[in-house]
């Protein structure tokens, strides 16, 4: 008997394990929050094996998993609401006017590449990755309710045909693709112009990233924002103002950062297929300490969009040091 229940074990872990990540990047999506991501895929994998005996075939285990997945999210969804980033909230913030944290706002969360990356050996499931997990992306999909945030997700990203989503949801083909109209209408509202962002492998990006690097650890804040597109949008949750211009992002790291040459470090690593800096800064003993992480969205003209994480809890997920 127990060698049956640790076959039974080997073969469960065996059959499941390859849909491990494809579904960390799908909860990610409904949820906008790895931390969250990643104890719902554990929370599948649960429901799964105590549910594995009576699974029958009729579907592709890989839909079994999705459909388990996706009841997880929606329940999860109904409990803790959206995430939202701040610029989704409403009009930008004065720089002038000191910032204040909303600790109570469940915010959205950055992900690391390392996590939701798709094959190595796959070129196009690493493009198609990164493109479906783009902070504007997972962003906007917040603003979708729950059951057309499902459907543009199976439909759009996943690619499920109309039948198999209404199988899953548990209603008509007619219904689902009504809702992903909704939901296509309401994704384009909540963000109507995509930059076009570059490659990380475009070696003009590398350039501009070594610059931003040397230009933030040397203060040189003028320098810094001549690297910004003239309509750049900075945003640094748990805040909840946000602001758009050059001059504006200028301003406020002058007057409310105030960094002084050698304060902070910067060390690259990368997050929802986007460039991202982890930043360390000095304190009184000398010593660099986690303080946030950036992504950047970088195009032809600059860096487009500074999305700025003051939560050091991520450090931990992108497995980056405390210090340095």
């Amino acid at each position: 008997m127990a060698h049956d229940t640790i076959d039974q074990n080997q073969d469960f872990q065996r059959q499941v394990d390859p849909y491990r990540r494809e579904l960390l990047a799908h909860c990610y999506r409904m949820l906008g929050s790895i931390h969250d991501a990643e104890d719902l895929v554990q929370e599948t994998y649960l429901r799964a094996w105590r549910s594995y005996e009576k699974f029958e075939g009729r579907s592709s285990l890989r839909t079994w998993l999705y459909r388990i997945a996706t009841n997880c999210c929606l329940t999860a969804i109904d409990q803790r609401g959206n995430r939202p980033m701040p610029s989704g909230l409403g009009a930008p913030s004065d720089p002038e006017r000191p910032v204040v944290a909303a600790d109570e706002v469940p915010w959205l969360e950055p992900a690391p590449d390392s996590l939701l990356a798709g094959d190595a050996s796959d070129p196009a499931t690493i493009v198609a990755t990164r493109e479906t997990t783009r902070l504007a992306f997972v962003a906007a999909l917040q603003h979708l309710p729950p059951n057309q945030r499902v459907v543009l997700i199976l439909r759009d990203v996943l690619k499920w045909k109309a039948a198999e989503v209404a199988e899953l949801l548990e209603t008509s083909t007619a219904s689902i693709n009504s809702a992903l109209q909704r939901a296509r209408a309401q994704l384009q509202q909540a963000s109507p112009t995509q930059d076009t962002l570059t490659e990380p492998t475009d070696p003009e990006q590398r350039e501009l990233l070594d610059r931003y690097a040397t230009l933030f650890e040397k203060a040189d804040i003028s320098g810094l924002v001549e690297l910004f597109k003239q309509d750049a949008v900075w945003e640094m949750p748990p805040f909840p103002e946000w602001f758009v211009g050059v001059e504006s992002i200028r301003r406020l790291i002058i007057r409310q950062c105030e960094p002084e040459p050698g304060d902070l470090r910067l060390v690259p690593t990368t997050a929802n297929g986007q460039p991202a800096f982890a930043v360390y800064k000095r304190g009184d003993d000398g010593v660099h300490r986690a303080f946030h992480i950036q992504v950047l969205s970088i195009t032809a003209e600059g860096v487009a969009r500074a999305a700025v994480f003051f939560d050091t809890t991520l450090f931990t997920t992108f497995g980056l040091p405390e210090t340095v």
